[in-house]
């Protein structure tokens, strides 16, 4: 059933991402397209997350705000790369080291249909990767990024790890365009490749509910940060 309902997630979205630019229609519906992509994955392929592990073995429980929660993640990393101009074929290292991050993490666990799906989308990244350079054409669009962002999401909440996709994808992504301004485009996204590998070994070195604790710290500086328009990235 996950299989189905991430096949009909992504159709969604490809298909009202596609009718938005030829139409031009406002982004709007395919916001509206995302979230139908999400409740189906939600509702369908009953793939959420509901809790959050602690130190010490504890747990927060969402309860009620499973879906609420769940919703969000999903529609937030959709549209991590998400962005209006096309992107640099190269931008596709940083999902690709995300995925293969999710696949080690999600054999060792046992889940075959992370395991499969994260693989797959992995070998196609890579496909594209390889034709981009030999042939010199890129394609890096919205549709694309946005389904990479979504099965990256899927993946995780089905793995019930969101930490792998924040730490690997989000954190590196936002590093890329904090360095666009002092570095060319090459350089920020080996070096935000070069962060997303790093976090990606740091996932099977440090505990869950250690990396709590480092996701709070981390949103409290990038709280703290948007108070100085020097810094600020909203």
């Amino acid at each position: 059933m996950s299989f189905v309902a991430l096949l009909i997630g992504i159709i969604l979205i490809i298909i009202i991402s596609n009718l938005s630019r030829i139409f031009k229609f406002s982004l709007i519906w395919e916001l509206l397209g995302q979230i139908g992509a999400s409740l189906v994955i939600i509702l369908i392929g009953n793939v959420n997350i509901s809790f959050f592990n602690l130190i010490y073995g504890n747990q927060i429980e969402l309860g009620y705000m499973t879906i609420p929660f769940s919703l969000l993640f999903l529609i937030g990393f959709t549209n991590v790369m998400n962005k209006e101009r096309m992107q640099n074929y190269l931008i596709l290292l940083l999902p690709f080291v995300s995925l293969a991050c999710i696949s080690v993490w999600s054999f060792i666990m046992g889940f075959s249909f992370v395991t499969v799906t994260g693989i797959c989308t992995s070998l196609s990244i890579l496909i594209i990767l390889l034709y981009s350079y030999y042939s010199g054409e890129t394609f890096i669009g919205r549709t694309l990024t946005a389904s990479i962002g979504f099965i990256i999401a899927v993946l995780s909440l089905a793995l019930k790890n969101v930490y792998i996709p924040l730490f690997t994808l989000a954190l590196p992504f936002v590093l890329y365009y904090l360095l666009l301004n002092k570095f060319t485009n090459l350089q920020s996204i080996v070096i935000s490749s070069l962060v997303s590998i790093f976090f990606s070994v740091l996932m099977f070195a440090v505990p869950s509910s250690i990396l709590c604790y480092l996701v709070v710290g981390l949103t409290v500086i990038l709280v703290l940060t948007q108070l100085s328009r020097r810094y600020r990235l909203i």
